[in-house]
């Protein structure tokens, strides 16, 4: 493409952004293992936020043992977030390099896709920018009857006695104590595992609640003793409400049975969907933990990832008692962004659309009962959120309309080359502020 037509191409697109991670890939040469190709994407910004009408130039890359390819031709295209506008552009590299410009006229993000035909396959490279994010709004508003729907919920949850069950395990750690919770609930019961310390006195000690990502297994020992040696009681639980310590196939089954595809169970009703129980879950989880005489009747951290920092945020909205949350690249956020034609939010639970092509009006209406972005309104917790700008399964635009619902204390860490895996940074930067929030409650 000539770059007078590669540049009205630009007219109608906002482009990108931070290095995506390079894609290397082998080939055969002359009867040998040539090096990799490797295909960059590079702002010249590196934190990789921007102010909307601002321009934004990145640099394509190619190099092939590690020379740069001239002459190539590479396509890109561009999308707000991985949803329309999208456009399809070449650009012919010089010296292993091309640049070009761009711009976005509103709050969010845009996601660059890069890929170049190599002798054996195609390579490509991800990227993408924030404008202006914490512009970004919500898609919809709170529904009217949002709490009294959620207070009718636990009402019922309350009349359940907890009758929490404990079964002594193995600990991996001599200073720590665990057990198997089984406790019930509405529904499925509270399945995890819970540790603290050997001798821990009365009143002296923080609550951790740690919640899982998406898919079917039982709690995990390990996470719940990992934070108890940092003097937590800390709950590990899984999602599902499965006995613990069953065999890899009996989760398996599940997974590809009676639980598939569970996100989106129920997603016509709110009094049917997955999520109602799972989510009071969290409270139940949280009612067994503050009836522990070591806990210091002050702090209550909820921590997890994805799906589990779905349910991190939710807790801290759904239960008064949570006072900081920790979430990281978080699902439920912003559920009906297609309705303000965006991308939403893991589990994209508005797909499949009817057969007009549009979203059922019942799911567009029970999302809303189940939306991180809602919840957060209702919080008084404090809490700290990680987001990859280059996660396309917990897209950041959704992340950011949640946390910019929260009122209260917030932090937020930008990963500008983040997909859906959590860096380094991002694992210590939270840990970093849970322990900051317990120094702060004593």
């Amino acid at each position: 493409m000539k770059p007078s037509s590669l540049f009205r191409c630009l007219i109608f697109v906002a482009v990108i952004l931070v290095i995506s991670a390079p894609v290397p890939v082998l080939h055969a040469q002359g009867g040998k293992l040539s090096k990799a190709y490797v295909l960059t994407v590079v702002a010249d910004r590196t934190n990789g936020i921007y102010k909307q009408g601002e321009t934004v130039t990145f640099t394509i890359k190619l190099l092939h043992d590690n020379e740069p390819v001239n002459d190539a031709e590479v396509q890109w295209n561009t999308s707000k977030d991985g949803v329309p506008p999208s456009h399809l552009c070449t650009v012919q590299l010089k010296a292993g390099t091309a640049t070009v410009t761009g711009k976005l006229d509103e709050p969010g993000f845009l996601q660059l896709n890069a890929a170049f035909q190599t002798p054996d396959k195609k390579i490509a490279a991800i990227a993408g920018a924030a404008i202006d994010p914490l512009q970004i709004k919500p898609s919809l508003p709170v529904p009217d009857d949002f709490d009294p729907f959620w207070s009718a919920q636990k009402k019922k949850l309350a009349a359940v006695p907890i009758n929490p069950r404990l079964t002594s395990v193995k600990s991996p750690a001599a200073s720590i104590v665990c057990f198997d919770l089984q406790a019930d609930c509405v529904g499925a019961p509270v399945s995890g595992y819970f540790a603290r310390p050997v001798g821990a006195k009365p009143k002296s000690l923080p609550i951790i609640l740690l919640t899982h990502v998406v898919g079917v297994s039982g709690s995990d020992l390990t996470n719940a003793v990992s934070w108890a040696k940092e003097n937590f009681l800390a709950l590990d639980i899984n999602a599902h409400g499965l006995p613990n310590g069953k065999p890899d196939k009996f989760y398996a089954d599940l997974a590809a049975g009676d639980l598939k595809d569970y996100p989106r169970f129920g997603r016509e009703s709110r009094e049917k969907s997955y999520w109602l129980g799972m989510l009071l879950r969290l409270v139940r989880a949280n009612d067994f933990l503050a009836s522990q005489p070591e806990w210091d009747g002050r702090t209550v951290i909820t921590h997890g990832r994805s799906q589990g920092g779905a349910q991190a945020f939710v807790a801290a909205g759904l239960d008064p008692r949570v006072t900081f949350f920790a979430a990281n690249v978080t699902g439920l956020c912003d559920l009906t962004g297609s309705v303000a034609g965006r991308v939403g939010g893991w589990p994209k639970i508005l797909y499949p659309l009817g057969p007009d092509g549009k979203p059922h009006p019942s799911v567009i209406e029970t999302a809303r009962y189940f939306d991180a972005m809602n919840f957060a309104t209702r919080t008084k917790a404090a809490g700290i959120i990680g987001v990859g700008f280059i996660d396309t399964v917990c897209p950041p635009t959704s992340i950011y309309a949640a946390y910019n619902n929260l009122p209260g204390k917030k932090e937020i860490f930008n990963d500008p080359v983040g997909g859906h895996g959590i860096s380094r940074q991002g694992f210590e930067a939270l840990r970093r502020a849970i322990f900051a929030h317990v120094e702060e409650m004593k």
